[in-house]
């Protein structure tokens, strides 16, 4: 599997990490700060969980009514805890919903037509696309900060955050597979210079020059 771009001169970079290692902040920074664009999966699928959507179809369909409000709307927490909890349940609705997520990508990147941009796709490697993307960034931190910054975050318990990540392919996996990791365990302007570094040696790549 591999996306096409509007200019086949676009080169894609795959950002992604685990639950709190923070990818979306540094996807966001490194979007920003060098005027790249940043494609969201998480964004996109939650357009596919409104109400009347593809995804909120598929999903009225597999689960029963208390997994809805009284309005009809998809209760994404109470989804979210739920295949948690449920290994079975998590296959089921990615089966679902991984297949209409990638539709809504490679839409997205086919109208892409700049040299380099950059997506964020959390669960890139758990769903295989990894195929899809020149490289791929991992955004790496320490079970014990990506527990702490889910909890206040997300509101949760300590043993709820640890099953979220023990969910996903551990980040240590991710980081062997990746083609860079930058390390978000400690302090902000550590992981900035990082990403600033990386942001340098990828404009080299993106103008032929070797790095």
């Amino acid at each position: 599997m591999a996306f096409v771009t509007g200019s086949h001169e676009t080169i894609l970079i795959g950002i992604t990490g685990g639950i709190g290692s923070g990818k979306s902040t540094v996807g966001r920074f490194w979007s920003s700060h060098y005027n790249l664009p940043l494609l969201d999966l998480d964004a996109m699928c939650r357009l596919l969980l409104e109400q009347g959507e593809p995804g909120w179809a598929a999903l009225r369909a597999l689960l029963d009514g208390s997994f809805f409000t009284a309005a009809g709307e998809l209760d994404r927490q109470r989804l979210r805890s739920a295949i948690f909890l449920d290994e079975a349940l998590r296959s089921q609705v990615n089966e679902l919903i991984h297949p209409l997520a990638l539709q809504l990508m490679q839409r997205a990147v086919a109208d892409l037509s700049v040299p380099l941009a950059l997506a964020d796709v959390p669960l890139l490697y758990e769903a295989g696309w990894q195929d899809g993307f020149q490289r791929i960034v991992v955004v790496f931190a320490d079970r014990e900060t990506c527990c702490r910054r889910t909890v206040s975050r997300d509101g949760v318990s300590g043993e709820e955050a640890l099953r979220a990540l023990r969910s996903q392919l551990s980040l240590a996996e991710k980081a062997l597979l990746a083609d860079h990791v930058i390390d978000n365990s400690g302090c902000w302007l550590r992981t900035r210079l990082q990403a600033v570094h990386l942001a340098g040696l990828y404009q080299r790549f993106v103008s032929g020059s070797p790095y």
